[in-house]
């Protein structure tokens, strides 16, 4: 995959920079230097239509997922990996995670708190970094697949780090397997906060949907290692209020194209 660098900006008194890619083609990734070596890698996910939800016949589905198509119209970037510690701090200043690892995943951050990471990042970063929508995050999930995991309609501890791995805490981003977009810890690992409000989906075919305009919780995707492998699968749905701090719940980033 060639990677092309461009512009280089400076990030006030902690000296970081961004790279950015000139060309963009779907795949492509997009690689941003924070300082110090630290990197944020984001790859391109095309536009295109997929079933969003599960079907009725899958194992441990829950009725809020009922299964509808979707249209994602427009091409997005979306992080390689989990937000990581050390890019929280390379941006932030601090590492609020209790379970500490440079190239572990951000935890105890609230829905909240990535909005003030994101918040940062776009003032000098030339904007467009933003949470995920609930099908944006699934779309890049799935990468194709209709099967609860993208792997197939199973989990074991080699593909990710779930509580049934019996690991009892993060592992460092890009232990496992990507999907077919190239996409790390989709499932398991930790928890990854979405845009949307948590609610029953609308109804009929879809276009780039971003949820209920209001309601009590924030929902997040993809399990985590405290939970049980039914959580990890690619539609299902967890909903937290968005102030919510604890140590399996991390985000990962969307870039408007």
């Amino acid at each position: 995959m060639k990677m092309l660098l461009g512009m280089v900006m400076g990030f006030g008194s902690m000296g970081i920079l961004f790279a950015f890619a000139q060309e963009i083609k779907p795949g492509q990734t997009e690689i941003i230097a924070l300082g110090q070596d630290v990197k944020l890698e984001m790859v391109l996910i095309p536009a295109g239509k997929f079933l969003m939800g599960s079907n009725e016949k899958e194992k441990n589905r829950d009725e809020y997922e009922t299964q509808h198509q979707v249209t994602i119209t427009k091409p997005y970037y979306i992080g390689k990996y989990e937000v990581t510690q050390e890019q929280w701090e390379a941006v932030i200043g601090n590492n609020p995670s209790f379970i500490k690892g440079a190239k572990l995943p951000v935890t105890n951050v609230s829905w909240e708190d990535c909005h003030a990471f994101i918040k940062k990042l776009n003032a000098v970063a030339n904007g467009g970094f933003r949470l995920p929508t609930e099908a944006e995050w699934e779309y890049a999930c799935k990468a194709g697949t209709n099967t609860a995991f993208w792997f197939g309609k199973d989990i074991t501890p080699k593909d990710a780090n779930y509580g049934g791995s019996n690991l009892g805490r993060p592992v460092a981003i890009g232990k496992y397997k990507p999907n077919a977009f190239g996409l790390h810890d989709m499932h398991g690992n930790v928890w990854e906060w979405c845009e949307d409000w948590y609610g029953a989906y609308a109804e009929g075919q879809l276009i780039d949907p971003k949820g209920p305009a209001k309601a009590e919780r924030r929902c997040a995707r993809g399990g985590s290692f405290f939970d049980p492998e039914s959580d990890a699968r690619s539609a299902n749905r967890y909903a937290a209020a968005e102030g919510s701090r604890v140590g399996y719940i991390g985000f990962r980033l969307t870039r408007t194209k």
